[in-house]
């Protein structure tokens, strides 16, 4: 990305207008990102541009402050101070970059307050079709995971609303994931939704039946579901579907919860490239991406550079997505090797190479000081706005020529929910940092072996602060402190030993 610059509106200094139509929005949210966590910073750097004529920079900059909010908890609330009086504008593209900013900062919050400005938006017939598609996709990210009734029900009347319009629309699909969200783990809960879902017009109802199926059993490991998932994708439909897409990623959803699954899941994910329908091949470089996220593991990284040749320009790009996708934040060397093969070899072809940028900023993201993995506490929890954010843009991707390749590109930016720091960082109890020697090392499961067996193998020590990999686990190198919690991620409280001494 570029720096920020202090040139204000249209000077030939501004990379900003530098860009078309909607790469303005874009370009202008990505200072969002710059700034992301940075709230003083981000806003003062965005105040100039929500008045200003040119209205996808003005979207850009709504979608900006939510970015910069991202996962913040603040008194005062500035996101929706902010943003909320746009909801209503006029122009859809503005619309859109509010309500979009609104999902990114109160991902998870349940506040009612939203819930009362967008759920309008969801059953007003005048509302343009990505308006709302985008309103019940916020709704989803703000009530995730928590079965909440009146917005299900916003969401299902805008489903049967919209039932004759073309299911083709790209963005259709963003409104059963949104109702799909609202489910996020929550296994059982979902059936009474999936009943009423039967009533849609028939290409919507598979897609929402296999979408609200993947999230409400997301991270569970359910045996039962994946095979549910699977006979989905063997079967060979004799017209064009959509359904098989999301099936597909369910599988992946399912499964990404621990080691063992999400083996046999790659295997069968390698029978179904090879027997499936186009529409399914398209799917599984996402599903891989899912299951490796943040975490690039060889097969899978082969895998992916073979489909990133494939013949089928969709199948290509996908690949290439998901290359980014396993290495986000990690700075991997091959997977930079391969992309920059990859920008040599589609010169020509702008699509193509669109992808490709996209992927290295994601291998590269935060400097590889960052992670997209949605697991956290020794990969016991599930951060349920992380997989939002993840899964939302994995099925953006299903139809990469209508959304990420259209105008709707900034879907990217969900991806913001599930960026977290992957370094460990040790405090002493006055919160100020301290360097200690730790143990770095792969993670051993030692549940039930008797005795005290070491929970990591192979370890090196450092000095604090360290970055942890995916699959790695720290554990303190001096008895000089004791950690106040169990599990050594993030940031570390460290009590002095009051037995302690010096050898």
């Amino acid at each position: 990305m570029a720096g920020t610059s202090d040139s204000t509106s249209g000077s030939a200094g501004n990379w900003i207008f530098r860009n078309k139509d909607d790469g303005k929005t874009s370009a202008t949210a990505s200072l969002g990102m710059i700034y992301l966590w940075d709230v003083e910073g981000g806003l003062a750097q965005l105040d100039k541009y929500y008045d200003i004529s040119d209205k996808p920079v003005r979207a850009g900059a709504l979608l900006g402050v939510g970015i910069v909010n991202c996962g913040i908890k603040s008194d005062c609330d500035p996101a929706l101070a902010l943003i909320g009086e746009y909801t209503d504008n006029e122009d859809s593209s503005v619309r859109i970059g509010a309500i979009m900013g609104i999902g990114i900062a109160y991902a998870g919050s349940q506040n009612d307050q939203i819930k009362s400005s967008l759920s309008p938006i969801l059953n007003d017939e005048k509302a343009p079709l990505d308006v709302v598609a985008f309103a019940a996709l916020s709704l989803g990210m703000v009530y995730v995971g928590s079965c909440n009734d009146e917005v299900a029900q916003s969401i299902m009347f805008a489903l049967m609303d919209r039932n004759s319009a073309e299911p083709g629309e790209a963005l259709v699909r963003f409104l059963p994931l949104g109702l799909g969200l609202l489910y996020l783990g929550k296994q059982e809960s979902v059936e009474a939704t999936a009943e009423i879902s039967k009533t849609l017009c028939e290409k919507i109802r598979n897609y929402c039946k296999m979408t609200l199926l993947s999230c409400a059993y997301a991270g569970t490991g359910n045996v039962l579901k994946v095979q549910e998932l699977l006979a989905q994708c063997g079967e060979h439909p004799e017209k064009d579907t959509i359904h098989q897409g999301p099936a597909v990623l369910g599988v992946a959803m399912i499964a990404m919860s621990e080691e063992l699954g999400r083996d046999m899941a790659i295997r069968s994910l390698e029978h179904v490239l090879q027997y499936g329908e186009q529409n399914i091949r398209r799917a599984v470089p996402l599903a891989l991406g899912l299951l490796c996220i943040s975490n690039p593991k060889m097969n899978v990284m082969d895998t992916l550079s073979r489909l990133s040749h494939d013949t089928d320009s969709e199948v290509a790009m996908t690949a290439t997505i998901s290359l980014g996708l396993i290495g986000a934040g990690t700075n991997n060397a091959r997977i930079a090797g391969m992309l920059r093969n990859l920008s040599s070899y589609n010169e020509q072809h702008a699509r193509l190479l669109f992808c490709v940028r996209i992927a290295q900023g994601l291998l590269h993201m935060g400097k590889g000081l960052l992670t997209l993995n949605p697991f956290h506490s020794d990969r016991v929890l599930l951060s349920p706005t992380a997989l939002a954010g993840i899964v939302t843009l994995l099925h953006a991707c299903l139809d990469m020529k209508s959304i990420i390749l259209g105008k709707y590109h900034y879907v990217l930016y969900f991806l913001a929910l599930a960026m977290q720091p992957r370094m460990m960082l040790t405090v002493d109890e006055n919160l100020k940092p301290i360097s200690v020697p730790v143990r770095v090392g792969q993670a051993v499961d030692v549940v039930g072996q008797a005795g005290r067996p070491r929970t990591i193998t192979g370890f090196q020590t450092y000095e604090t602060p360290v970055l942890l990999a995916a699959g790695e686990r720290a554990e303190l190198a001096t008895d000089k402190y004791i950690p106040l919690s169990p599990i050594l991620e993030g940031f570390v409280i460290l009590g002095e030993n009051p037995n302690y001494r010096e050898e």
